[in-house]
């Protein structure tokens, strides 16, 4: 969603990996964005898996949010699997959107009778509505189900 975003608004993307957020790491990827994007748009700062960064990077970026460092023209976009481990200071300056796989069972299924199609599966496949449903609608959970079963053929 974050690419798609970034794509949009024909932004330039600076992505942090989530074992590499550091307070460091913050900082070069704010020198960057005082300059002007090549795409003529945005910087968009992606950080993975937020909820992953060490503490001292939440107060870097604490004082990167707050206006009076913020690099211009940059829209920061954090993932995080549970908000748990940020501080409430951190997220008071965040928008949350929380993504939901409610009601995409049947999307899953079709997807996942694609794939079973045509990596050679015949008709008499599982069951891929309940393989998506015990998969909690994880996408990737669900294709790891059906990889066993396609290697049981």
């Amino acid at each position: 969603m974050a690419q798609a975003l970034c794509a949009q608004i024909h932004g330039e993307l600076t992505h942090i990996p989530s074992q590499k957020c550091t307070a460091q790491a913050i900082e070069e990827a704010c020198y960057h964005c005082h300059f002007v994007p090549l795409t003529g748009g945005f910087h968009v700062v992606l950080i993975d898996e937020a909820d992953r960064m060490t503490p001292a990077a939440q107060l870097a970026l604490l004082s990167k949010l707050d206006a009076t460092a913020f690099p211009p023209n940059t829209v920061s976009i954090f993932t995080c699997n549970s908000m748990d481990g940020l501080e409430p200071r951190f997220l008071s300056r965040c928008r949350v959107i929380e993504f939901s796989s409610y009601g995409m069972a049947g999307e899953i299924a079709g997807y996942l009778d694609t794939i079973w199609h045509a990596e050679g599966g015949n008709g008499n496949g599982p069951d891929l509505a309940r393989l998506a449903k015990d998969s909690r609608n994880n996408v990737r959970d669900a294709l790891m189900k059906l990889e066993v079963e396609l290697m049981a053929l």
